[in-house]
């Protein structure tokens, strides 16, 4: 046995021995991690007994707040009664299938059919390769090329994340599949080329998608991903009526229209699911994750249609699943979750509290360095720049974001950098009293920031 010192804190522990996701070796070397210890609600306490306002929500997760009695109530009597069993072949569990038939109830059109995965990275993974095995049964073993968007995150599988092209995502340390995965533009109506409005992007987008699919062939392509609003690349709202046109393109060609809403379902935007309910898409497959359990369990989940499970039938097997899918535990927790959703009707109320969280970030752009705050209720960014009029982005070597989520969190509240970025995403249940701390103490934190970097001889226009 290995004679590790006995008297080592958490974050010494952390620093020795654990390798995190996304992690920035010189920079952890630097600052270690902070080391949360409990949470209730949308507050958090580090190790130090520290409280912030976790205005990320966990990781765009935590719907229904930290520390819900209920939920542990749930997990706990579900661990003593089954606390495992596979769902392989012909095994089941009553969690699950419970599970299933919500999830089938909840979702649009006819996505009856549910194969649940551990998380949204998974879910992802999952759908790909039901793509091509849908294909194939159906006579189109060449309908195995995606499409997916510039600026996208679609997870961390290496299906999922060769899937995504977001900036800095892909370091030449590692390998990524490119054969049979292409992407088009983002719908990014922030920097939109000059003399373009929303309609035109929207033209130019669809017709960029079309001209994609010529290109491989059409009968090549076999999906197109889609987060409707595009989370972890900017929280990129897309124009009016650009998916359901997208969505058409897909019917006309046999493309599998696959909405990833890892972040957007459960009540990030007051829906269960923005496709359809926001956006008049109504998918052949959803991927959900995330909000799914509100973080109290990992599990994951791609809803598929009717028509897609009938086609599979047959004299075959889909060699595809993981040990941990349908976990009783799992689902017995995401059961309870929604459980909670409806009876707090937290739909309503993140409709409500968004609106007003919307308004409140608004006001930021006033600031000189923000320049843009975009997104849809409790789904938000707000994206600093050099220059408000042209947009000119600040260097890359500043790391923006995480200087403002540096200053704000010296302030008692968690927002996520991501480059020039600061994302928030708080849960559902965060009340108007802790949107203007939010605020207030963004806003502060950015005007330090800037001052800051004025006095380092950085020009703020």
């Amino acid at each position: 046995m290995k004679d590790t010192p006995k008297d080592l804190d958490p974050q010494q522990l952390d620093r020795r021995h654990l390798l995190h996701p996304w992690t920035h070796f010189d920079s952890f070397a630097a600052d270690g991690a902070l080391m949360l210890d409990r949470g209730e609600g949308c507050y958090v306490w580090d190790t130090a007994d520290r409280r912030y306002l976790d205005a990320v929500g966990g990781l765009w997760c935590t719907n229904i707040g930290l520390g819900r009695k209920e939920m542990a109530d749930a997990i706990a009597d579900q661990a003593l009664r089954l606390a495992f069993s596979n769902t392989f072949v012909d095994m089941g569990n009553t969690p699950s299938a419970k599970l299933a038939a919500k999830l089938a109830d909840l979702a649009p059109g006819d996505l009856n059919r549910v194969h649940f995965t551990t998380g949204g990275s998974t879910a992802i993974d999952s759908a790909y390769r039901m793509v091509a095995f849908y294909h194939r049964v159906m006579g189109r073993p060449e309908k195995t090329h995606v499409i997916a968007r510039d600026q996208s995150y679609h997870g961390a599988t290496y299906a999922s994340i060769s899937i995504g092209k977001r900036p800095g995502d892909k370091v030449p340390e590692f390998a990524y599949a490119q054969d049979g995965i292409h992407h088009v533009s983002a719908p990014d109506t922030y920097r939109m080329p000059d003399g373009f409005d929303e309609a035109v992007l929207s033209d130019r987008l669809v017709a960029e998608f079309e001209a994609k699919i010529k290109e491989i062939g059409t009968d090549r392509v076999g999906a197109f991903f889609a987060e409707p609003i595009q989370a972890s690349g900017g929280v990129v709202m897309p124009p009016d009526g650009y998916l359901k046109r997208m969505a058409d393109v897909c019917r006309k060609h046999d493309i599998l229209f696959i909405a990833d809403e890892v972040v957007t379902g459960f009540g990030r935007i007051g829906h269960w699911f923005a496709s359809e309910d926001v956006f008049d898409v109504t998918p052949d497959i959803i991927c959900c994750a995330k909000g799914l359990s509100s973080g109290y369990q990992p599990i994951g989940a791609v809803i598929f249609s009717d028509r897609i499970y009938n086609a599979m039938q047959g004299d075959r097997w889909y060699a595809s699943g993981y040990t941990y899918a349908g976990h009783p535990v799992a689902c017995a927790a995401a059961l309870k979750n929604i459980e909670i959703i409806e009876d707090e009707d937290l739909l309503h109320r993140a409709k409500r509290v968004g609106g007003y969280l919307e308004a409140r970030l608004g006001a930021l752009s006033d600031l000189p360095m923000v320049g843009d705050v975009r997104g849809r209720r409790l789904m938000m960014c707000v994206e600093s720049v050099a220059d408000k009029e042209t947009k000119t982005p600040l260097p890359d070597h500043l790391g923006v974001g995480k200087l403002i989520s540096n200053a704000a969190e010296a302030h008692g509240l968690l927002v996520r950098p991501i480059g020039a970025l600061n994302v928030i995403s708080p849960a559902l249940v965060i009340t108007e009293a802790e949107i203007d701390f939010m605020a207030e103490t963004l806003e502060v934190a950015i005007q330090e920031v800037a001052d800051d970097l004025v006095r380092n001889g950085e020009r703020i226009a």
